[in-house]
């Protein structure tokens, strides 16, 4: 079967906005698990004070309240996503915070229509593994960016370094009977093959790539609490067993969960996951 991206974008748009108040009330574990990869980022776009930025795919906006802690007062941070549900939670987290130079759009990076030449910046926290269209929406991105402007972003490896996220994704598959993603379709692992960021980076004319890999571990008390995570959160593995019957997806579920109990220790669950941080100049 062809892929469908009109299809797609919808069904992504709805599995983030059912799934908005569950990520936004995982932000603290969030903030845990990807805030060294976050700050690696924010440090190669060379975000600082005064700087507009802009943040694609935000979704709850943790890491887009970290640049604008950044920027200060006389700069900004735009952040856009698809879902404007999850939008009215990177505002809220931003009031709560007492930060007022947040501001945020819905909008599809791939069809952003933003000024030219406006931002100093631009960040994608495992956002641009989702696009259909990778290179337009990056044609987007350096569109907005100033001459000298960076673009960062993070992105999931392979599927072999991060088996808390692809074990559950492949016994989805299997269970489903759903088909292998088809070469240059979205999802978690498109970008994670070492030195494939960076190509595509190139590709879209960025330029003085540097690319860095990043262990990140989800660290959490037992493997159920990672299984509650991605049952939460992660809408994709929903829409994957969306075929199957309520009973039957509960025992998939319940198959993910015992898998899961392979990367609990005895200081708890320590499931491998390694990120790519790459960053490009306009």
């Amino acid at each position: 079967m062809a892929f469908d991206a009109a299809t797609y974008k919808s069904t992504t748009r709805q599995q983030w906005q059912d799934a908005a108040e569950a990520w936004n009330a995982w932000g603290g574990f969030l903030a845990t698990w990807l805030g060294p990869a976050t700050e690696a980022m924010l440090d190669m776009a060379e975000i600082g004070p005064g700087h507009f930025v802009l943040d694609v795919a935000a979704g709850a906006g943790q890491q887009s309240l970290m640049a604008a802690q950044r920027v200060g007062a006389s700069g900004r941070v735009l952040a856009t996503d698809i879902s404007p549900d999850i939008l009215d939670y990177a505002l809220e987290n931003a009031r709560i915070e007492g930060l007022e130079n947040l501001e945020t759009l819905e909008a599809d990076g791939e069809d952003m229509d933003l000024p030219l030449g406006s931002f100093d910046a631009a960040i994608s926290r495992v956002g641009l593994i989702y696009f259909p269209d990778q290179q337009k929406a990056l044609a987007n991105i350096i569109r907005a960016l100033k001459p000298g402007g960076r673009f960062a972003a993070i992105v999931y490896s392979t599927p072999e370094k991060n088996g808390f996220f692809s074990k559950p994704v492949s016994i989805i598959r299997e269970r489903a009977k759903l088909p292998p993603p088809i070469p240059g379709q979205p999802g978690p692992f498109s970008l994670g093959a070492p030195g494939t960021l960076s190509a595509t980076l190139k590709q879209a004319g960025f330029r003085n790539i540097e690319e860095r890999v990043i262990d990140a571990p989800v660290v959490l008390p037992t493997a159920a609490d990672c299984l509650r995570f991605e049952r939460e959160s992660f809408g994709a593995m929903h829409q994957m067993l969306s075929g199957l019957r309520p009973e039957n997806q509960e025992t998939v579920w319940a198959e993910i969960g015992e898998a899961l109990t392979e990367f609990e220790t005895t200081d708890g669950f320590n499931g491998p996951c390694e990120l790519v941080v790459a960053v490009g100049t306009k």
